[in-house]
């Protein structure tokens, strides 16, 4: 990664000019202060709240391809499991404004496979989300709301951090709105086994449920990595902490937002590092390099003339030191490039060219939801309730139900106990699935009635009265 890849990728998406910096303690050698970090960052950074009206069975939706293969790795999920609405699944979780208009960085397996997300402005303002795209391979995720004139993070180069930098995070755990929480880097480029060879900047900066996808600063205020993840066996923080470099993230996100999802270039070859062992078996000098362990029968390589045992040790004539050199050398290239790879064979240099093709998109995008599902039309019915009609995968999801989702409860219904993610099949005996027949029968009962409202929750059924407003206070159903 450049800086000036990261640059021009800011200047792609940016709209605020550069603050100036952040002055950090003036104590020589003591840590910094991030109170001015705080004080002029914060209101960059928002809470999001993602709904997932599912039933308890586990899907496909959620699974990434960022899998760190550790018992202990934990990807946030679920941060208030107390909080559940009756029905579904709530999430929480943090982003960064990275655009005036609306633009909103995330952790993709915060917003992948939800059916709707919230936003809150550190102003109080809320907006519902719309998911531009995911991009599962850098746990990288892009939404949008509908404002303008937001205040935008300033962007750093996450390639010049350097271990021992002190570096804060500002983000929602357990739900507790702006909490700010400091450490030092711990490692940059760190490749955790079955994470897509993700160079992760390590911190022991605190990070519990609720703090995916918020953005980790430097003491000058600047935004060089998104948290993505922390190791633990328990759940919650116990010193281990990984977040995306924001030079990787930016550029995804340019990605996210101009095509939905993310082109990658792909040789068609699986590699693994050169150890010492392997160098003698090989009849290498020296532990360098990265060693093919399988070629594609129909891929770029195979077409090159790439075999099994051959060594990279160079990509146009620029060394390949270790395998992870060689998939970052890749990574940068676009489809269709054409590479000249320096190769050990047979006790014997050769070189051969490969032409690279393109990855497969699928996983990347919005990951198993319709865009139309996330941000459905929803229809007031002046008992408190905000009701949408279920989509076809909403009623595969909670077992061929039909009925009306509740996507907020207010007032007498509520009182009542209706609840979000509750889904009202009857008003007494007559089923309805759509909003306009509810309509219909609510606009011909009294004022002042008593309805009962049959409600799905979970897989339980139940007649739920509520009664109905006065005229005056229905003039919404006419």
């Amino acid at each position: 990664m450049t800086c000036i890849a990261m640059s021009s990728a800011c200047i792609a998406i940016g709209a605020q000019p550069m603050a100036p910096p952040v002055a950090a303690s003036p104590v020589a050698g003591s840590p910094p202060s991030f109170a001015a970090v705080f004080a002029t960052r914060s209101a960059a950074v928002v809470d999001i709240t993602t709904l997932s009206f599912a039933s308890n069975s586990a899907t496909d939706d959620g699974e990434l391809e960022v899998e760190p293969g550790s018992e202990f790795a934990d990807r946030l999920p679920r941060p208030l499991p107390a909080s559940l609405p009756a029905g579904g699944f709530r999430d929480t979780a943090t982003g960064v404004v990275m655009d005036r208009n609306g633009l909103i960085l995330t952790s993709a397996h915060v917003i992948t496979g939800i059916d709707e997300v919230q936003v809150y402005l550190s102003d109080g303002r809320r907006f519902v989300g719309r998911v531009l795209g995911v991009d599962k391979a850098t746990d990288t995720g892009l939404l949008r709301i509908d404002a303008t004139d937001l205040p935008v993070a300033v962007f750093g180069d996450s390639s010049a951090l350097a271990v021992g930098d002190w570096v804060a995070a500002i983000g929602s755990p357990f739900g507790f709105h702006n909490t700010v929480t400091a450490g030092v880097v711990s490692a940059t480029g760190r490749y955790l086994p079955g994470a897509n060879d993700l160079p992760f900047v390590q911190t022991d900066v605190a990070i519990n449920p609720g703090s995916s996808g918020s953005p980790l600063f430097n003491a000058r205020g600047e935004v060089v990595a998104i948290n993505s993840m922390i190791l633990s066996d328990s759940g919650g923080y116990m010193g281990l902490s990984f977040a995306v470099p924001i030079n990787l993230a930016l550029e995804v996100a340019v990605q996210l937002r101009d095509h939905g999802s993310v082109r990658r270039a792909r040789m068609g070859a699986d590699f693994q590092e050169v150890t010492s062992g392997l160098a003698g078996s090989f009849g290498l000098e020296e532990a360098a390099g990265a060693v093919v362990i399988r070629v594609e029968a129909t891929g770029p390589a195979a077409t090159a003339g790439l075999l099994r045992g051959d060594i990279v040790r160079a990509v146009d004539g620029m060394r390949m030191p270790h395998y992870t050199d060689l998939r970052r050398n890749l990574a940068q290239r676009p489809p269709g490039s054409r590479v000249r790879l320096e190769l050990w064979r047979g006790g014997r240099s050769m070189t051969v060219g490969v032409t690279l093709a393109e990855e497969p998109t699928a996983g990347n995008g919005i990951a198993g939801k319709d865009a139309a599902a996330l941000t459905p039309p929803a229809w007031n019915d002046g008992l408190g309730l905000r009701l949408v009609e279920l989509s076809p995968a909403q009623r595969i999801r909670l077992g061929e139900v039909n009925g009306l989702l509740v996507r907020e409860a207010a007032g007498a219904a509520r009182s009542e106990g209706v609840r979000t993610g509750d889904v009202i099949v009857a008003i007494n005996e007559t089923a309805v699935d759509r909003v306009d027949a509810y309509v219909h029968i609510l606009s011909r009962l009294p004022a002042g009635r008593t309805a009962a409202l049959l409600v799905r929750r979970d897989k339980g059924l139940a007649y739920i009265p509520v009664r109905l407003p006065e005229r005056a206070a229905r003039s919404d159903l006419r």
